[in-house]
């Protein structure tokens, strides 16, 4: 049964009353059923038993078996011991034979390999004697290998005496051969027909004699070759710089006019390759000398010229017998650097210093062009790397190379400069000025003359002159910005303020952002293509860190010049606000003029700002001028004469349409990107005004603790210069200065902030909220105000952003309650 317990299967046979008339029955049927199975396990039991007793015996029936095979197989053993030694002993004399036999059969090999060795050595001495040297180059080969096979009996007289004349014998060769090889090159081998044979069969002898041999008359054909050479470029007339390459000239010449005539030399002995590699050594060694004893500076002409034909040269010999053209190794520069409209006068770039040269320096000689033979498979195993063999040797002396480019490149850059229109070119979509472009054009040019010419110091020290090109060209932009006396935030940032500047000339300033930024990106690739193709242990120092830091500065520069030139615009709005009779106005009317000036001065600059400059430089703009504006508005109140209670409230409705026209400079310049901190930021520039305005509000008898509540930082005289403003004469004000003192000195500042106003359809609200939540709302918003007045101190002067302030209608909703309920919670807050 799976699953079920003994009590659901009796539930399950047994459900009623009625049916308990079975158990009876069930029962007999389970004890019928317990004696069959106990019937079946006792008769398991007793064949398990029996099973025990057979398997004994079938055990020890296999022990005797196995017993019984060890047995026999130890008799087989026996029996094959006994066999092994009589087949010994039957075979014992058959050994002896077999070992006599062998002896006999290598003393007959002996004896016929040293018949063979003397009679080789006699023919190989005839051979010699009568300059055979194809058959003497087979004869050699095979008296080596005789000889191979009596290394273990040299000590013998005979074979020591027949060592020693096959010594001899290859001296003579030797000698043969470099006798006949002293006549190459003499003209006889025009007079004797068969010389050139004879000495291709000489070779045959060099390959199977010694390698010093082979070594040996390889340096003397070079030398050889090489005498005439020296001889000629020694001279006073041709060991000049400029001569240079009538070396690599005569070379070709030669390699031309004798290419038969070495056709004797076996293709692997790579005769040419190896005379143009004694060649360049040579003339290494020779350009060296001309330089290091040049008593002024090199002309930089005839220098670059020789520089140029030597990387020719390296070039050809490296197609020739490197296996590949090396030519590639000196074009790295991408295409996307060539110029994109030859046709304009702004891209007419300086013309490639080598080509002009190589027009000063036209070849005299069209006959000295290398023809590059079709390469032998085996050249490439034995090739060498023929780039800087000779090249390295100008290294140390292109100092003049590298101020020539320099000169080339500022005067190039002082062109650009002058001809700059300071508008970018018409469907431009970048704003970024022509002649940067230009200029990296230029440099890139620069670049891939020098990489033409080389890869180590002289590129490093360009590199360098490509830094200082740059710093200039950062120097000159900076340069056009407008320049001025001293402003606000020139007094805080160090930068020259009070700038007139027209709307062209913010124009201008957006292009030299735009340029800038352009230059600051475009010089970190160039500093990364430098890298990759400079040599390995200068590619580590190529950096252009301190070229985009003047770039990062100068549109730093170029944005405050903004905010300071729209800063000086302001100047005659903020005379005209200290104009204002406010302390006569009778009544609060609609926003006053200046502001309406302030607004035609942002819809007339912002629009163009916004749609030139980038969305993170024009964010950068909006800061700055937010925090130039908050603080000059707070300053410009001071300026005034008298501010009555109305006066007050109507420069407090300026104050916040001035902070709605400066909320809604992104909308102007269409980015809003980051509309709502900056909207917290202006709210925490302007809101100190807005507290200024509220102390000037204050009654009298309060005005001491307001303003301690909600200018905590506030100086005595600032607070003597309120005073004045409410028109308070001397001896009334000189009471609540002294209380003033004494309430900053018994009690630390608190700050306090004031209480936001209300939205309009909350002003019910306000209204009906006791004086006492009033005081506990302001007592709550100056517990957050410090928390957050350091970090809000330091975000503004990081360009940060703060909380944002209540708007023009929620101050409204507060103010009209306040003019017209003297029982208002507005009213109850400055009495308290």
């Amino acid at each position: 049964m799976d699953k079920s317990s003994a009590l659901d299967y009796i539930n399950q046979m047994f459900p009623t009353e009625a049916s308990l008339s079975g158990v009876e029955p069930l029962m007999q049927k389970i004890h019928s059923e317990i004696r069959r199975v106990d019937a079946e396990i006792f008769a398991a039991v007793r064949q398990q038993s029996n099973s025990g007793a057979k398997a004994k015996d079938d055990l020890a029936a296999a022990t005797n078996a196995v017993q019984e095979l060890m047995y026999k197989i130890r008799e087989i053993k026996t029996k094959a011991q006994r066999s092994e030694a009589m087949v010994q002993e039957i075979c014992r004399d058959i050994k002896k034979l077999d070992f006599a036999k062998k002896h006999i059969t290598t003393t007959i090999t002996a004896l016929h390999r040293l018949t063979m060795l003397v009679s080789a050595v006699e023919q190989l001495q005839v051979m010699a004697s009568k300059r055979q040297y194809r058959e003497a180059a087979a004869q050699l080969e095979a008296v080596n290998q005789l000889c191979s096979h009596f290394e273990a009996y040299r000590d013998i007289p005979k074979i020591s005496e027949l060592r020693e004349k096959f010594k001899n014998i290859k001296q003579i060769l030797r000698s043969h051969v470099f006798s006949d090889f002293s006549s190459l090159g003499t003209g006889k081998e025009s007079e004797e027909g068969n010389l050139l044979q004879q000495l291709s069969d000489a070779c045959l002898v060099v390959d199977v004699l010694e390698a010093s041999v082979k070594e040996e008359l390889i340096r003397n054909f070079c030398n050889k070759e090489l005498t005439s050479y020296r001889q000629i470029f020694d001279g006073a007339e041709l060991a000049k710089l400029d001569k240079t390459e009538r070396r690599y000239a005569w070379i070709k010449r030669r390699l031309r006019s004798n290419e038969d005539v070495w056709k004797i030399f076996p293709p692997s002995w790579h005769i040419d390759y190896l005379l143009c590699l004694q060649f360049c050594k040579l003339t290494r060694t020779q350009l060296m000398e001309i330089l290091d004893n040049l008593k002024e500076k090199p002309d930089v002409t005839a220098l670059l010229m020789a520089l140029q034909r030597t990387i020719e040269f390296e070039e050809e010999l490296a197609e020739k017998f490197g296996g590949g053209s090396a030519r590639s190794q000196y074009q790295e520069i991408g295409q996307e650097t060539e110029e994109t409209d030859e046709g304009k006068k702004n891209n007419q770039i300086v013309a490639d210093i080598r080509k002009k040269y190589e027009k000063k320096l036209a070849i005299h000689d069209p006959g000295a062009e290398l023809k590059i033979a079709p390469k032998d498979s085996s050249v490439t195993a034995a090739g060498l790397n023929f780039r800087g063999i000779v090249s390295s040797c100008f290294e140390p002396h292109l100092t003049v190379y590298v101020e020539l480019e320099e000169k080339t490149l500022t005067e190039q850059l002082e062109k650009l400069v002058q001809e700059e229109s300071w508008d970018p070119e018409e469907g431009s979509q970048t704003n970024v000025l022509s002649s940067s472009m230009q200029v990296f054009l230029m440099i890139r040019k620069s670049l891939k003359r020098c990489s033409a010419l080389s890869k180590s110091q002289t590129l490093f020290s360009l590199f360098k002159v490509f830094q200082k090109i740059l710093k200039g060209y950062a120097a000159k932009l900076f340069a056009k910005l407008p320049k001025g006396g001293m402003g606000i935030v020139a007094a805080a940032t160090g930068t020259d303020g009070q700038i007139k500047v027209s709307d062209r000339e913010e124009k201008i300033i957006c292009y030299v952002v735009n340029t800038a930024e352009y230059c600051l990106k475009t010089s970190g690739e160039l500093a990364e293509n430098v890298s990759k193709m400079i040599d390995p242990p200068f590619s580590g120092k190529v950096d252009m860190s301190e070229v985009q830091d003047d770039f990062s500065s100068l549109i730093t520069k170029a944005l405050m010049t903004l905010v300071n030139g729209l800063e000086t615009k302001f100047d005659t709005e903020m005379a005209a606000m200290t104009r204002v009779p406010w302390g006569t106005l009778e009544s609060v009317g609609d926003q006053s003029e200046y502001v309406n000036g302030i607004n035609s001065i942002l819809v007339g600059s912002i629009p163009a700002l916004g749609n030139l400059l980038p969305s993170i430089h024009f964010q950068f703009f909006l800061d700055k001028l937010a925090a130039s504006l908050g603080p000059r508005f707070y300053l410009n109140i001071f300026k005034c004469r008298l501010i009555s209670e109305t006066g007050a409230q109507q420069m407090l409705l300026d104050t916040q349409a001035v902070k709605t026209l400066i909320l809604e400079i992104p909308a102007l310049g269409k980015q809003t990107a980051s509309a709502a901190s900056y909207a917290k930021f202006v709210g925490q520039e302007m809101s100190k005004a807005e507290a200024l305005l509220k102390v000037i509000l204050s009654p009298i008898d309060s005005v001491a603790s307001t303003y301690g509540a909600l200018l905590p930082e506030g100086t005595l005289s600032e607070f003597q210069r309120i005073l004045e403003l409410k028109g308070l004469k001397k001896a009334d004000q000189q009471a609540i200065l002294d209380d003033f003192s004494k309430h900053q000195s018994a009690t630390p500042p608190l700050s306090v902030a004031f209480p936001t106003a209300a939205p309009v359809g909350q002003a019910s609200q306000v209204e009906s909220m006791p004086v006492t939540n009033v005081a506990a709302a302001a007592a709550a918003a100056a517990g957050a105000a410090i928390s957050t007045r350091e970090d809000v101190l330091t975000r503004a002067a990081a360009l940060g952003r703060g909380a944002a302030t209540t708007g023009f209608k929620r101050f409204l909703a507060l103010t009209e309650a306040a003019k017209d309920r003297k029982d208002s919670p507005f009213r109850k807050l400055f009495n308290t």
